[in-house]
C-alpha cells in the first residue's frame, strides 16, 4: 500500500515536472569534493535514505569502488527520504545542514547515520517528538563531527533552506523516476535491481568495461607520440 502510494507520487511529481521551477543549484552531494571531473569520468549518481538498510550495506562496497577505480570514477548522491522511514526527512535535512559548512562532513555524517541507524528506526523514535528526534540528530552530529556542529544543525532545522533543500531532493528523485533506494544510475543510465545493494565484484562487472576503452585510448595516444 504504501509502495503503491509513493509511486503515485513519484508519476505525480513526473507528469508536472514541467511546472517545477528549476532550483539555483543542482541536486546532489559530490563524494571528493576536491576531485577532478575529466569529460571521461564515469558518473555514478546513487539515491539514498539515510534511515534505509538497503542503503546502508550498498555505502561500503561503493566506496571500495571508488578508491579502487580512483580518478576513473566520481559519486554523486542524492537523497530519497522514504515516507514509510519515520525519520527519513529528517535525517537527510541533516545531511543538508552540515553540507553548508564542509562538503565532507556529509558523509562523514551520512556514515554516522548508516553506523547508528537503529536509532532512528521507526519503533525506536515512536513514541518521540519530533523535537526529541532532532536532539538525538543532533548529538549523533557532536559525536560524529565535533562540537563546532552543534551550533550549525541547532540553527539549520530552524532554518527554511534545509527544508526546501530537501525537498527538492525528494522532487529531483521522483522526476528522475526513482521510487526506491539504493538506486543507481552510471553515466546516466538506471542500474537494474533498483533497492539492492552491489558489492564490489558487482560494480566491477559493471565498470570494468567503461575504464578498459579509457586506458587503450590513453595507450594509443601515448604510442603516437612515441
Amino acid at each position: 500500500m504504501i509502495r503503491t502510494i509513493l509511486l503515485f507520487l513519484v508519476f505525480s511529481v513526473i507528469g508536472t515536472q514541467s511546472q517545477l521551477v528549476p532550483p539555483a543549484k543542482r541536486d546532489g552531494f559530490v563524494y571528493r569534493p576536491d576531485h577532478r571531473v575529466e569529460p571521461d569520468t564515469i558518473l555514478i549518481e546513487a539515491f539514498f535514505d539515510p534511515v534505509c538498510p538497503d542503503s546502508r550495506d550498498a555505502w561500503s562496497p561503493l566506496k571500495q569502488a571508488l578508491e579502487h577505480y580512483g580518478s576513473h570514477v566520481a559519486l554523486l548522491l542524492h537523497l530519497l527520504p522514504l515516507p514509510y522511514h519515520d525519520n527519513a526527512y529528517v535525517t537527510s535535512r541533516a545531511l543538508h545542514i552540515v553540507n553548508t559548512l564542509h562538503a565532507n562532513a556529509t558523509f562523514s555524517l551520512l556514515e554516522g547515520f548508516f553506523k547508528h541507524q537503529a536509532l532512528f528506526y521507526n519503533a525506536q523514535t515512536q513514541l518521540l517528538s519530533r523535537p526529541e528526534v532532532v536532539e538525538k540528530i543532533v548529538k549523533l552530529g557532536v559525536e560524529t563531527l565535533g562540537n563546532s556542529y552543534e551550533h550549525v544543525l541547532k540553527s539549520g532545522f530552524s532554518d527554511k533552506k534545509s527544508d526546501r533543500a530537501t525537498r527538492v531532493s525528494f522532487k529531483y528523485s521522483a522526476s528522475r523516476g526513482v521510487y526506491g533506494t539504493p538506486t543507481f544510475y552510471v553515466n546516466g543510465f538506471v542500474l537494474a535491481d533498483a533497492g539492492s545493494p552491489l558489492d564490489l565484484g558487482g560494480w566491477r562487472k559493471i565498470i570494468d568495461p567503461l575504464v578498459k576503452p579509457h586506458k587503450e585510448e590513453t595507450e594509443d595516444k601515448l604510442i603516437f607520440f612515441l
